[in-house]
């Protein structure tokens, strides 16, 4: 293992331990698990934009546009992972808490998704009583990458910005169709 050499690679390298040890309980470890799982492939926001289509067939387009999108920002993060190829932490004496469907970890693609279906799904509810879940769910499943050791806290933090900005670059088109500006 290689020890972080500037200050911000120390301080993400800290974050991350100290977040990791959290996952030393067992409540907060199978919370943590459940969520990366239900998070592989961008799976449970994707299927989130699918009930949102069949529950609101009035905008059935625009929601499957907005899932569209999350499923943009998941692939964009699988490429900039394949350019950056910035390896998985590994913490000594702390074993990550899931297996991971690749070797590298930044961006957080976890992060990506969630943040990607916080935008452009809150673009479709933003007053509906059951959108309010969505940001705390999605802050949830971006900390529990780091609870079960597979994210720095700077893989999560840019994952989540690109999400973000991928899902806000297509939100006029989400909402009204026509060509993605």
């Amino acid at each position: 293992m290689r020890y972080p050499d500037s200050a911000a690679e120390r301080a993400d390298h800290h974050l991350l331990a100290a977040l990791r040890r959290r996952g030393t309980d067992p409540r907060v470890a199978g919370a943590a698990r459940a969520l990366s799982w239900a998070g592989e492939h961008g799976a449970v926001w994707l299927a989130a934009g699918l009930a949102g289509a069949c529950a609101d067939p009035g905008r059935r387009g625009a929601w499957l546009r907005a899932t569209t999108l999350v499923g943009a920002a998941h692939a964009a993060s699988m490429g900039v992972k394949r350019v950056v190829r910035r390896p998985r932490p590994v913490l000594p004496d702390a074993e990550p808490l899931v297996r991971t469907a690749g070797q590298h970890s930044f961006p957080s693609s976890h992060a990506t998704s969630a943040a990607a279906a916080v935008v452009a799904f809150g673009a479709l509810m933003p007053r509906a009583p059951f959108a309010a879940p969505l940001p705390p769910l999605a802050a949830a499943m971006c900390v529990s990458r780091m609870v079960v050791g597979v994210h720095y806290p700077s893989d999560v933090a840019c994952g989540a910005l690109l999400g973000a900005v991928t899902a806000r670059l297509g939100r006029n088109w989400a909402l009204r169709g026509g060509r993605p500006s």
